[in-house]
């Protein structure tokens, strides 16, 4: 269920600074938003399965916490990573 290589190489590309920026919250928040969408998949087929419904909620907390981040440091990238990620409605 994790992010394979080729796809998380797309998304630093896309969202980092250049090709090693791992770090940033921008590039923390696109990884996250889909691991997210991978579990949320896997929720709908296992509801029963408890342990990775905890893993989706903490990975939705620290999401938040990083977007918080993200928001109180540069407004307008915030505004535009929330709408090219098509997350908060």
């Amino acid at each position: 269920m994790s992010i394979n290589l080729k796809n998380k190489q797309e998304i630093i590309a896309k969202f980092g600074a250049d090709a090693k920026d791992t770090g940033s919250a921008e590039v923390q928040i696109a990884m996250l938003t889909q691991k997210i969408s991978e579990l949320t998949e896997h929720m709908k087929a296992n509801k029963k399965d408890f342990a990775t419904k905890r893993g989706l909620l903490m990975m939705v907390g620290k999401r938040k916490r990083l977007l918080s981040y993200l928001k109180s440091k540069n407004l307008e990238g915030y505004r535009s990573l929330i709408k090219e990620l098509n997350i908060r409605g």
